[in-house]
């Protein structure tokens, strides 16, 4: 199932070492309280990391499950961070920036951006991808305070890329934080 999920997904989900299993349960379980019965999810292989394909918006997702934990903190025990993919292409820096330029088009004219990079069983080059994809983009930088991202995960021969804001991520620990 691992090679399969990792052919397509639309949610990255980080998780403790050895939790992997528990994640994927966890994050199956609560795409169904969200209204995504026939949801999937695998590990990867990678210590940490799952993955879930949802027919559900990934955003949307991500927004639900940031619900769930303010409404009822104690059903998310394994998972760390949900990161939504909007789309997936092959890991070659040629079909990143391809799919960056084009999710790029959504980036307002008066707004900022900024390229962030996550590699797992990679061997290509963080600047690299940066490099190719800013170039593609004709708006103004801003690395400290974007107003949006153009988040490149890279995990072996895939490359997931989303085009978010910043609280389109969901961080466990951050939203805790805010209870």
């Amino acid at each position: 199932m691992m090679i399969k999920m990792l052919e397509d997904f639309n949610l990255l989900v980080s998780t403790s070492r050895r939790n992997e299993r528990n994640a994927c349960s966890e994050i199956w379980y609560l795409i169904g309280e969200i209204g995504d019965r026939s949801s999937e999810t695998a590990t990867t292989g990678i210590i940490g990391l799952t993955v879930a394909k949802t027919a559900l918006n990934p955003k949307d997702v991500v927004r639900k499950l940031r619900e769930i934990l303010r409404q009822k903190p104690w059903e998310v025990k394994y998972i760390l961070k949900v990161v939504p993919i909007e789309h997936l292409t092959s890991a070659t820096i040629i079909d990143i920036a391809g799919v960056a330029a084009e999710l790029a088009k959504n980036i307002g004219e008066d707004e900022t951006f900024r390229v962030t990079v996550e590699k797992r069983r990679s061997n290509l080059s963080s600047h690299e991808i940066i490099d190719a994809v800013a170039k593609k983009v004709q708006r103004k930088v801003n690395l400290d305070n974007p107003r949006k991202i153009i988040l490149v995960e890279v995990v072996g021969e895939k490359a997931g890329i989303s085009l978010l804001e910043p609280d389109d991520v969901l961080s466990m620990e951050k939203e805790r934080r805010t209870l």
